[in-house]
């Protein structure tokens, strides 16, 4: 049994965290809430037990939390720009840590978080669950057998709305200290996916814009060509502008010898699936899930539980966690700059201030 802390109670805790760790509740046992609002932690503390399970104790300051030795792993879920600082002093007072993207907000901190976790031989996780929706697995399994034959072009889209509201009621979103835009909170799963199936990036040329918020400091709309180093090329179109409500994610990919496109609410429903014989597949027909975050939280969490069990790699490690928002910095770099961004290089969401300025 792995003894956790969840640290941050706010949306995604509440309706993911709280989900995962209660049906994996064979595997941990959740000690500890924090939050700095007390109410958030009591009402997840509330949850657990009211699903009959030990109640947690409650905390508003994290680093109580992190002296307790006889706590394993941290579980963060708080705004964006706080998950380097609380990931670098959980792992300093030896806890693993699964943490929810994006993991930071510069790549130096990123390489930071993951050269710590190695120093120190903890395991780093980054929740990019939808790597775990069935139709991805099944595009996973194409890919591997290498029936696409070669890698042509993918688009991932991410039509979704967000209103003032989602803004008001959590100020640090859509800001470049604590979360960046569209791209880096809402569009980074998809983006994952784009480059977990398409490999290695040798340059992005990117455009952000704010259309529709000048309430926020970030983008609400970013798009972007990415040429890959096996010659493929990525689209990404991100808006948070969709009229009225969210309309789909939706990720293509096309090769010599197969065409995919998975959509949906959330990438969760095989939309085509055409291969030489194959024209249709079970899976066309799943529902949407009842959130755009989707069911993969729980088999995220097994997996970490496996991989300090089994001492091996999270599926998500931080290496992987790292990839996603680098691409979501070279957006923004090139679209400050002007020009293609190549990697590697160096890039923080807090040179973006001003930006719409």
């Amino acid at each position: 049994m792995i003894r956790l802390a969840l640290i941050g109670c706010g949306r995604i805790a509440t309706k993911k965290h709280t989900e995962a760790i209660i049906k994996n509740s064979e595997l941990f046992e959740l000690v500890a809430v924090v939050d700095p609002v007390k109410e958030k932690a009591e009402n997840i503390a509330n949850i657990i037990e009211e699903a009959g399970l030990k109640r947690p104790e409650v905390y508003t300051d994290y680093n109580e939390v992190l002296k307790r030795e006889d706590i394993d792993m941290v579980s963060i879920a708080t705004e964006s720009g706080y998950h380097y600082q609380i990931s670098i002093d959980a792992m300093c007072n030896g806890k693993h840590v699964l943490v929810e993207k994006p993991m930071a907000l510069s790549t130096k901190e990123m390489d930071h978080m993951i050269e710590l976790s190695k120093e120190k031989d903890l395991k780093l996780g980054v929740c990019f669950q939808n790597r775990f929706n069935p139709p991805i697995q099944e595009l996973r399994k194409k890919l591997e057998n290498g029936d696409f034959g070669k890698l042509l072009h993918g688009q991932i889209s991410i039509r979704w709305n967000r209103n003032k509201s989602y803004y008001e009621q959590a100020p640090w979103r859509g800001t470049w200290e604590l979360d960046g835009g569209t791209l880096m909170n809402q569009c980074t799963h998809g983006i994952d996916l784009l480059q977990w199936t398409f490999g290695e990036i040798e340059e992005i040329s990117g455009r952000i814009e704010n259309f529709n918020h000048p309430y926020i400091e970030a983008e609400d709309f970013g798009s972007a060509i990415i040429k890959f180093k096996n010659g493929a090329v990525g689209i990404v179109e991100g808006t948070a502008n969709v009229y009225p409500k969210n309309l789909e994610e939706t990720l293509s990919v096309f090769g010599e010898n197969g065409t995919v496109v998975i959509g949906g609410l959330a990438v969760n429903k095989i939309e085509t699936w055409r291969f030489d014989g194959e024209e249709s597949h079970p899976f066309q027909n799943l529902p949407d899930p009842d959130t755009v975050y989707g069911a993969g939280h729980v088999p995220l969490y097994k997996d970490f539980y496996e991989a300090i069990i089994n001492n091996r790699k999270p599926y998500i490690s931080g290496e992987d966690g790292k990839k996603a928002v680098e691409i979501v910095l070279a957006i923004y770099k090139s679209s400050k700059e002007g020009k293609p961004v190549k990697f590697p290089f160096e890039f923080s969401t807090l040179e973006m201030k001003e930006y719409f300025k």
